[in-house]
Order: structure tokens, then sequence, then C-alpha cells
């Protein structure tokens, strides 16, 4: 009979706090299909056949990866045999490592002949270094138990480069697949759809760290509940705290990326609302790293909440629900030495106990972030293009109001609500871009098929490629995207940001 662990976090000397499952626990198997660069699309869900049992959203968010590698750093791999994927991705041949030490023949040698660590490995590592050591075919080798040697130590930045799962796993793809057939009632022929049905957003905390000069950032709890104006403060200012990856505080992830994307922030920025408004889905951040200034919790609870999430029955998932029954409380703005906190920033949560003086000054960062991210708006003069509740919030991020109202006025918060969207101004002009762009695509299709079949040296090409038939079809999609019956069919989806073509 085996016997399952659950790991979450640390206790204050440092050892781990484990916790034993029940018998018959079988942890999920899970499919990682995305990572830093994804496709995604909102479709309406009337058009839409095919979908999960029980979908009720008006709208489906899709997304696609663009990837065939993932930009790993797997921090717990440094424990021989702990994270038993990376190990076997790191061991396989044609892996690309970063920040790791490269070991010579006699490395080897020494780690096998210390059998007890040795045999800590998983299978995949300790063939890796018996065969560098009898058939050696380069100069060294790395496991993950050695990152790079930085300044005298180990650092904690190591990276490498994980094919995607689904394409070395094909039988768990093709046994996930033939699985939600089976439970649809789905033939094998049409298209398995599988649109996002959980939004969890992941951020990292930290407790103060003086020496250096950081300041704490662990006011969030494992789970957080917010609403559409405060989720999306967090996302514009997208603020982490200390981390490997970056100079310390500041913002994190896609606010670092900007020399891959040539486009101005706000355009994503205001597709991301859409998508929110349209499909209705509420969003739940997880918080990693530390709970609190005493609590360390690293990744583990990035691995629990999917963990949890696949379990629990959709009403349950439902943050109204939540409220009802006592898992989620608001947390409330208060007075602390004469200033008022503005905790309501933070949403829902389970309330916890910590140092208040650390909340504060955590909360004053997080106030800060927000001003410095929403300025960049005003800098840039893409404030402009921001769709009418983004330029609310950024007003109000960097002024405190906007029009006389703040963020807690029923008329900026009835801003973020899906029929305040379709009733809108700015969202029919997205629709009449979306249909503008489609017309002038779709006219350009059929005067190059067109011109294609008109030439005489492409007759024989031509008829082997069906081009009749597919000036055809492009002349009936011409037809239905100039209709005025296109627009209805747009409403629900992300529409386009308005420009000139």
């Amino acid at each position: 009979m085996l016997t399952h662990y659950l790991r979450v976090g640390y206790t204050e000397d440092g050892s781990w706090r484990t916790f034993g499952l029940r018998k018959d626990f079988t942890p999920a198997s899970k499919i990682s299909l995305e990572d830093d660069i994804t496709a995604s699309t909102v479709a309406p869900s009337q058009q839409i056949k095919n979908l999960p049992v029980g979908w009720n959203l008006p709208s489906a968010k899709f997304v696609h990866n663009c990837e065939y590698r993932f930009f790993q750093r797997p921090d717990d791999a440094i424990i021989r045999g702990y994270d038993k994927q990376a190990e076997d991705d790191l061991s396989s041949e044609g892996s690309f490592l970063s920040n790791y030490e490269p070991l010579n023949s006699e490395h080897g040698k020494n780690e096998i002949e210390d059998t007890i660590r040795f045999g800590q490995y998983t299978n995949p590592v300790q063939n890796l270094i018996t065969n560098f050591v009898q058939h050696p075919k380069s100069a060294y080798f790395s496991t993950p138990a050695y990152p790079r040697m930085v300044e005298g130590k180990p650092t904690k930045n190591p990276r490498y480069l994980q094919v995607r799962p689904d394409l070395k796993d094909k039988r768990a793809l093709y046994l996930a697949d033939i699985s939600s057939r089976l439970y649809r009632r789905q033939d094998s022929d049409s298209a398995l759809l599988r649109p996002v049905t959980s939004i969890l957003p992941g951020r990292r905390n930290n407790p103060a760290d003086p020496a250096n000069g950081v300041k704490p950032l662990c006011t969030f709890n494992p789970i957080h509940h917010m609403e559409l104006p405060e989720l999306f403060m967090e996302y514009i200012a997208s603020i982490t705290g200390k981390s490997p990856s970056t100079t310390g505080a500041g913002s994190e992830g896609a606010l670092t990326k900007g020399p891959f994307n040539a486009l101005l922030p706000i355009y994503d920025l205001n597709n991301a609302l859409v998508s929110y408004l349209a499909t209705e889905q509420p969003a739940f951040i997880t918080a990693a790293g530390c709970v609190g200034p005493n609590y360390r919790v690293d990744h583990d609870i990035s691995l629990l909440v999917p963990e949890i999430w696949c379990r629990i029955k959709p009403e349950e998932s439902d943050p109204q629900w939540m409220l009802k029954n006592g898992h989620l409380e608001a947390c409330k703005d208060f007075e602390h030495n004469g200033k008022t906190v503005k905790a309501s920033l933070l949403g829902y949560r389970k309330p916890e106990l910590q140092s208040i003086d650390t909340f504060v000054e955590g909360m004053d960062t997080i106030e800060a972030a927000h001003k410095m991210a929403a300025e960049n708006y005003f800098f840039d003069g893409s404030i402009e293009q921001a769709c009418p509740p983004l330029k609310a919030l950024l007003h109000i991020m960097v002024h405190g109001h906007y029009e006389d109202k703040t963020i807690n006025s029923t008329e900026i918060r009835g801003l973020f609500s899906r029929k305040a969207m379709l009733d809108s101004d700015w969202y029919k002009e997205r629709l009449i871009s979306q249909q503008n762009y489609d017309v002038f695509t779709w006219k350009k299709h059929v005067e190059y098929l067109n011109t294609f079949i008109s030439k005489k040296t492409h007759v024989s090409v031509s008829k082997r490629l069906g081009i009749e038939s597919r000036l055809t079809d492009a002349k009936l999609q011409l037809n239905r995207v100039q209709s005025p019956n296109y627009l209805t069919e747009l409403i629900g989806t992300l529409g386009r940001q308005p420009i000139e073509i």
C-alpha cells in the first residue's frame, strides 16, 4: 500500500511541514500545455458546439500554445530525487541547461562511490552519471543537485528548457482526450473543445530583508478572490517582491517582456478586460513564497491549488458560494497610527494573523507600485486609448479619484460589468472595427484568388489546389462579414482595438 505525504511549506527551523494523506488518495495527473507565449481568443457560447457538460457562461475563452519548450526553474530539484520530472528532463539527450555547474569525470566517480546519496537520485540521473563515467562523450556533465557556483555559493536561479509534456507523453494526452469524450458522450470525429474553466494567476511574496534593502511583500493569503477593479489594479502593477529573476521588488513577468511585444501594453490590457467581462469568469490570486512574515511556503501552494481546483464542484469555485459559506471574507480598510490602510485592495480571503506593521508596510509597497505602474500609461499617452473602465481605473491608481469618484463609487464599479460593456459605445466601436477589418481581409483573399486563377500559367495548379472552390468559399465569407447581422455574431467576442487599417 502506498502512502502519500503533502509538503506545505517549512517550519521556523527550516524543516518541512508534512502531512499524511488518506491511503486511497491519488494525485491528479496534470498535463502542462501552456507557458509564457500563448495565443487566446474568446467566442460566444451560443455559437459553439461541444462545450463541457454544465457550461453556462455567456462566452468561452480558448488558449493555444505557441512554444515547443517551457522555460523552467526547478527550485526543488536541488533535493536529490524530490523533483522526479525535472530529473527526468535534465537527464534526457538534447537538454538545454542554464546556471548549472559543469562537473568532471572525477566528480562523477565520487558521486557513484557515495552510495547512499547516489541512490537518492532517480534512475535517469543515476544512468546519466554512470554512462558519463563509463563511456565519456564530453568533458563534463551536470545534475540538478549542483547549480552553478556564483561568488562561492549555489545560484538560486537555475533554469532549463523542458519539452512540452503533451508532446512527450502521447499516451497521457490520448487518455485525457478519450476520457473527456466519454464523459461528454461526444463522438470521436468532432472537435474536443476545452475552454478555460478556472483563472488562478499566481504571485510571489517575500518577507522583509533589511540587509539587502528588500521590503516585505507578504500580505496575500494562499487564495484571494478579487473583483475586476482590484484584479486589474493587480494586473497593471504585476508587482513582485524579491525574486531571483529580477533585481528586487518591482513589476514581474509580462511587464519585463517589452522587447518581445511591439504593441503598447494598453492594447493587451483592453483585450484582457473585454475577455473577463465577456466570459464573466472569476479569478483567484494564488500566492507562493511566504504567507505573512513567518510562514514560508515557496511554490508548494502553486502545486496544491490545482490539486484542489480539479476536485471541487463547479458551484464551489464560485466566489459568491464561498462568501455565503464562510470560506472567504472581505478585506476592509482600517486605521493604523493615524493612517488609512487600504486593505480592501486585497479583495476577499480567509483571515489570518500576522505582524500588523509588516502588513501595513506591504500595503504601502503595493499602493506605491500601483501608482508607479499606472503612471506609465500617462507618460506614453496611451491613457487615451484605454477603454473607459480602465481609463477611470488608471486615473484612480495615480490620483486616487476619477471625475471626483473613487474605486468604491457605484458609478466606477458599475463600469466593470458585462451588461455595461455590451451597452457601451466603446464596445460597439470594437465590434465595428472587427467587422471592418474582416471585410478588408476577405476582400484581399477574393482579390488574390481571382488574380491567381486568371493567370494562364496557373491553370493546372488552380485545378489541383481547388482554387475555384476556395474562391467560392471566400466570396461567401465576404458576403457574411459584410452583412449587418455579422455585428450581432460578434457580440461576446473580443472585437478589435479601433485603429485605422
